[in-house]
């Protein structure tokens, strides 16, 4: 492809006043402004200016307009000035410069954005009952926490520690900070971020974790779960955590590292009790029609020590998968994942079940390649609310795709962000008539009106906040 013109030196301008580099900002934002996102930073954000005297002024139009960055793409806070060219201030109130935004996060303490995570919280709820956002919610929901270690470069961070991390299957240290995640998602949904905790990068993946959980499960059951089970790895797989299930009533599938004890329950299992279960590259006998699988799957009781003398008994549900680095042995080498569940799913379901947790690794993918590609403050609270803000971001592109349909319902963030939202506009208003005109033939039109017709046609269900 090559340019059909010959243009000069000074054939590019930068002179159209009118032109919204994001008119998919328009229909999103009014969407969160529906589920009363404005409200709810009003109601919960108590702010106090103490370093610059108008610095705290209005905070939901400040977290507003990073928020609506993110959507865009926006990984650090001079993204954001992108809300500020063109007709895009013409179309949106109160957009503020990136110089605002930083001294605004930077009044943000540790409490604080707490606030802001509670309001992530009430949000996802609002968006789970004004759309399908979460299909199936009331037959089995999923919550799946783990956790990430997000680099950093600056000396003067705020919180930054050398934490384990794993690059192309080689463990070696790395100076970042670590948020801890908690997605929530069902068998035909995308996963949504219930909780968010932003940690040091030496905190380890399961410290606080409980506290977590307990909360992620409130959130859950706000927005309408009724069956409710928590997968982990083995870093998640505690006592501590186990027992806040129990007490919340809610399933776990969690893995469990390999101690004495469960060694010898594994050893204890019989070889004939192992059963194929069926993963891609399974397949059938052609003569007998029996599974042939190098995994397997078998179970046992086992009983948990919770402490004061209470115990837990829970189904230990062992895969062996046959060792690569033996193909030649003359008997078969096995290695062995155990993990433990309390749920009444047959040993082959519960196992499949389990390793969908690896589900989490693409909300992760969509942090890293928006909001998360860099930590943007030198200051933790500064970050924690950059986090908040990220989660409501990540929620809200979410249920933008629910509403556009198709393949937009489970796509990744980086594409809802090119189809749905960066799609150019010259905005005009003929007899005062706000008219966007997008680009004739557009890959995406259809799912981008649908979203449209199911957002702008909607009556608003919460009050503007003043």
């Amino acid at each position: 492809m090559q340019s059909s013109h010959t243009f000069a030196v000074g054939s590019a301008v930068f002179d159209e006043p009118n032109l919204v580099s994001a008119a998919g900002l328009v229909p999103v934002l009014e969407l969160a402004e529906q589920t009363g996102l404005s409200r709810l930073i009003g109601e919960h954000v108590d702010l106090p200016s103490t370093r610059v005297a108008s610095g705290a002024v209005n905070p939901a139009g400040k977290l507003t307009t990073i928020i609506g960055g993110m959507m865009c793409g926006a990984d650090s806070i001079d993204d954001v000035n992108l809300l500020r060219a063109g007709g895009t201030p013409r179309v949106f109130d109160e957009v503020y410069a990136p110089s605002t935004l930083g001294i605004f996060l930077r009044e943000f303490t540790f409490g604080h954005s707490n606030q802001l995570a509670a309001v992530a919280r009430e949000h996802l709820i609002a968006l789970a009952a004004r759309t399908a956002l979460l299909p199936g919610i009331k037959q089995r929901a999923f919550l799946d926490i783990d956790s990430l270690l997000r680099p950093v470069y600056g000396r003067h961070k705020q919180g930054a520690s050398f934490g384990h991390a794993k690059i192309a299957s080689r463990a070696l240290l790395r100076l970042g900070l670590s948020p801890q995640i908690t997605t929530l998602s069902t068998e035909r949904a995308a996963p949504v971020i219930a909780e968010a905790r932003l940690r040091s990068g030496k905190a380890g993946s399961g410290r606080a974790a409980a506290w977590q959980v307990k909360q992620a499960i409130n959130t859950a059951r706000g927005c309408g779960a009724d069956t409710i089970m928590l997968r982990g790895d083995s870093a998640f797989g505690t006592k501590k955590v186990m027992a806040t299930c129990v007490e919340e009533g809610v399933e776990f599938s969690l893995s469990v590292a390999r101690n004495k004890r469960i060694s010898t329950a594994i050893g204890g299992i019989d070889d004939d009790a192992y059963i194929p279960v069926h993963y891609p590259g399974a397949v059938e006998d052609p003569d007998t029609g029996e599974l042939i699988s190098d995994a397997e799957v078998a179970e046992t009781p086992y009983t948990l020590r919770l402490g004061r003398g209470r115990t837990l008994t829970v189904r230990l549900i062992v895969r062996r998968v046959k060792d690569a680095r033996y193909p030649d042995a003359l008997f078969p080498v096995w290695r062995y994942h155990p993990f433990v569940t309390n749920s009444e799913l047959p040993t082959t379901e519960a196992d499949i079940t389990h390793r969908r947790h690896a589900i989490v690794e693409t909300t992760f993918a969509d942090l890293i390649s928006g909001p998360l590609a860099h930590i943007p403050s030198g200051l933790f609270a500064a970050n924690c609310a950059w986090l908040a803000c990220a989660v409501i971001a990540h929620n809200l592109l979410r249920a933008a795709g629910t509403l556009a349909g198709g393949d937009a319902a489970v796509a990744r963030g980086a594409t809802l962000r090119r189809d749905l939202v960066n799609v150019p506009a010259r905005f005009a208003a003929p007899a005062r008539k706000p008219t966007l005109h997008l680009p004739a033939h557009w890959p995406r039109q259809i799912e981008w009106q649908s979203l449209w017709h199911n957002i702008i046609g909607y009556p608003t269900a919460q009050p503007r906040a003043a």
